[in-house]
């Protein structure tokens, strides 16, 4: 079968369109911390850097991972062919092993101080809101295609399971990084099987033992597992500040800023 055929960008716009607005009105009727007067400033830096991530990635890579992963399996390349893995197994095997890989990336990102210049643009939004679920930079972008690629045809990852996995991707970035409440009951349980707003948001407090906790975007198992898993922010949720100590100026959320801010030093604290 061709899977070129499945139209991905198109595939990964409707469910971006439908999540993202689901999102958003969810703030709008229930959310879980103050909504900064920022707002507005914040959504047009967020919502341009998420565009020339966007244009950036497509024109390096036109065809994207489902690209990548129809070529290795035209070449008949990774690990997963040369075993023989079933069909249904190396697409669940597969959506698992490239949410591990994005996680060991995100931790990478953040323990290697050239990586973490680029990666700090996400952290230095000083709310959070869906629109930090899109507010990387450009080239932080492009290293994660050329580290996800790699993965993929390493693996022999299946069209399917990278389109799914695409899609499963640009949702959870969506919904953890949202400004949404919760029931606490309906968070404890749901946070043994995906990354909730509340234990992602731990992630983005601006002390550092807690934004170097917490890297999961899909499954909250591997900080469980590797030890880098915290259930709460010290400061509770409404109370604790957002954000990097070193950018506090709203000038730096707009998106000259936000593009040049990794070549630039930052404000001691």
């Amino acid at each position: 079968m061709d899977w070129t055929n499945l139209h991905e960008p198109t595939l990964r716009l409707a469910a971006f369109v439908a999540v993202f607005g689901l999102m958003a009105l969810w703030e709008a009727l229930a959310p879980r911390r103050v909504v900064p007067e920022s707002r507005g400033s914040r959504w047009t830096g967020n919502l341009g850097i998420f565009v020339a991530g966007v244009l950036v990635g497509r024109l390096a890579f036109p065809a994207a991972a489902v690209g990548i992963a129809l070529l290795a399996e035209r070449h008949d390349l990774g690990l997963f062919r040369a075993v023989g893995l079933p069909p249904l197994l190396a697409i669940v095997t597969g959506v698992i092993l490239l949410d591990l890989a994005i996680w060991a990336q995100h931790r990478l990102f953040h323990a290697v101080p050239l990586l973490w210049r680029l990666h700090r643009m996400h952290h230095a939004d000083t709310a959070i809101d869906v629109t930090t679920g899109l507010r990387f930079h450009p080239l932080e972008i492009l290293l994660s295609l050329l580290i996800k690629a790699a993965v993929v045809i390493a693996l022999g990852v299946p069209v399917l399971a990278v389109l799914v996995f695409e899609v499963l991707l640009n949702a959870t970035s969506l919904f953890n990084h949202s400004n949404v409440r919760l029931a606490l009951p309906v968070d404890r349980w749901l946070r043994w099987l995906l990354v909730t707003p509340d234990m992602h948001r731990v992630h983005h407090s601006w002390h550092r033992d807690e934004t170097n906790s917490n890297f999961g975007f899909n499954l909250p198992w591997w900080d469980h597992l590797f030890g880098t898993y915290r259930a709460q922010p010290r400061d509770g949720h409404e109370g604790m500040t957002i954000g990097l100590g070193e950018f506090r100026d709203p000038a730096e959320q707009r998106i000259d800023r936000l593009l040049t801010q990794p070549f630039r030093p930052a404000d001691p604290q």
